[in-house]
């Protein structure tokens, strides 16, 4: 058990967090938007966990870059009895792989832009921008068996996330190549290059 826990989490917190701060060094424009969100709120004080409900932007940009780079990319199903779906018949102790990658960049659901970073598509919540279809998001699963690490890890993320933001302006480095891989968890092969910048020095001498 402790083993599992350690892993539910350490490993989709590293993995959100990575691709992240790579869409962030990307969209230049929403890391702007994000850290004028975290210093409006939090100024340059550490983030509390009661108030991370406060933070629309940035949970905004956490739920897109869950859609595009989901830390699983897909669960396990076993049918216990005959089930009809759609015009197929699955008999009774298939064993199933249920893609959220697959759905995730959907251009049924999500439109045209479903491969592009748009955070703005969550701006009234999973909820709307999914029309309430479970079956559209489900980054860490769906049902009862929803990865138990689903909040530890998207409420650590996010603190980490503003603390960077607080510290730094970062660019993506020219040395990184993209490769996502599946290792436990979806993480960008040769790691996240980028180029901080700390904004204390770009504030000047006090």
């Amino acid at each position: 058990e402790c083993k599992t826990f350690y892993i539910v989490g350490q490993e989709p917190i590293n993995s959100l967090l990575s691709w992240t701060v790579l869409l962030l060094a990307i969209h230049t424009d929403w890391q702007e938007k994000a850290r004028e969100e975290v210093i409006e709120l939090f100024g340059h004080q550490n983030p509390h966990p009661d108030d991370l409900s406060k933070l629309k932007i940035v949970t905004m940009i956490i739920n897109e870059a869950l859609r595009l780079y989901p830390p699983a990319v897909g669960f396990p199903r076993k049918c216990d009895s005959e089930v009809r779906l759609g015009k197929f018949i699955l008999p009774a102790n298939i064993h199933l792989f249920i893609s959220n990658l697959v759905a995730h960049h959907d251009p049924g659901i999500w439109g045209d832009d479903a491969h592009l970073f748009n955070p703005e598509r969550f701006s009234g919540g999973v909820a709307k921008a999914t029309s309430n279809n479970v079956a559209a998001y489900f980054p860490f699963g769906f049902g009862p068996r929803t990865c138990v690490g689903f909040n530890f890890a998207t409420m650590g993320a996010k603190i980490v996330l503003m603390m960077i933001l607080q510290r730094y302006r970062f660019t993506l480095s020219p040395a990184y190549v993209h490769s996502p891989v599946v290792h436990f968890v979806l993480y960008p092969q040769h790691g996240i290059q980028v180029i901080l910048h700390s904004l204390k020095s770009e504030e000047g001498p006090s």
